[in-house]
């Protein structure tokens, strides 16, 4: 007795083609395509702060900005972010759940930290794409999506959360 058959083989064209699909769909949820190309593409909306030593080997950069305390993952890489005053891009991956439109007469900026490397809070936004926002929430913050999101235009207020962990981009 023989098991279920398999079917005819595929072609090689079939295998190409199914390989080819795979791939545009993972480059439709690729949120950069290098990390050069990230950071030029956000660069005029890096926040201003201080970048404190990195612990030999750790991933994170210490970033310091409008009061708040941030554990970025370092996407720039090892031993660039040198101490001191920096303009970081500061990238956050927006939980899908946890995000809303707000009326603009109840908008004031917040920012709170959650966790070592998460932040939720409200503030206008400044420039929309299909899958990303520039909020001004007591500092810029590069905000994204794997699916489209909500729409929204410049000028109009949200209330957010990010999943951990946040990433930063060195912009020299």
């Amino acid at each position: 007795m023989s098991g279920p058959q398999a079917g005819p083989p595929r072609s090689s064209e079939s295998r190409t083609n199914e390989s080819r699909s795979n791939e545009s769909r993972a480059s439709e949820r690729a949120l950069e395509n290098s990390e050069t190309e990230f950071t030029e593409r956000y660069a005029q909306y890096a926040a201003s702060g201080l970048l404190y030593p990195q612990r030999e080997g750790s991933p994170l950069m210490e970033f310091v900005s409008a009061g708040r305390v941030l554990y970025l993952f370092d996407r720039t890489g090892p031993y660039t972010a040198q101490p001191g005053e920096a303009r970081v891009i500061v990238h956050g991956i927006l939980d899908p759940g946890r995000l809303e439109a707000v009326d603009a007469s109840a908008g004031e900026e917040s920012l709170t930290v959650s966790g070592i490397s998460a932040v939720e809070g409200v503030g206008r936004v400044l420039h929309v794409t299909r899958r990303t926002w520039v909020v001004q929430a007591r500092l810029l913050l590069v905000l994204s999506g794997f699916e489209a999101l909500p729409d929204v235009l410049p000028g109009e207020w949200v209330r957010f959360t990010t999943q951990p962990p946040l990433h930063g981009f060195l912009v020299e």
